[in-house]
């Protein structure tokens, strides 16, 4: 039997579509740290995809052309410290997909970073 926390409850877990639409924050220069120039771009887009899939939870995740342009506008090398997005959890067009949901990651062009807090929409 599983130990269970002090005071005898257990934690719910959140259903997958209570959480629709989310707008994070990601420091990309932290994931892209130690990587050499040429791969840089590449491994930054990576990275988005892998939070978006831990934030949400499904692991089919659709990277916006927006969001694309973004990350390479400075070169594959010079890629931005920091990025803003939107983080969008949808039914699965493809009736073919072993995934219900799916999530579009999209761009935010924002003048500063400073303060910037998560902002979960639940729809109701």
């Amino acid at each position: 039997m599983a130990p269970t926390k002090k005071g005898g409850e257990k934690k719910k877990g959140c259903s997958a579509l209570n959480e629709v639409m989310t707008k994070e924050y990601i420091n990309i220069h932290k994931c892209t740290h130690g990587v050499g120039f040429k791969k840089r771009a590449p491994q930054a887009l990576k990275e988005i995809r892998k939070f978006a899939m831990k934030e949400m939870g499904t692991p089919d995740v659709c990277i916006d052309t927006r969001l694309n342009k973004a990350v390479w506008v400075k070169g594959i090398r010079n890629v931005p410290y920091h990025i803003r997005v939107w983080l969008f959890r949808k039914h699965n067009e493809d009736e073919d997909s072993p995934n219900k949901l799916s999530i579009l990651v999209t761009y935010v062009p924002v003048t500063t970073f400073k303060n910037l807090q998560t902002v979960n929409v639940h729809k109701n």
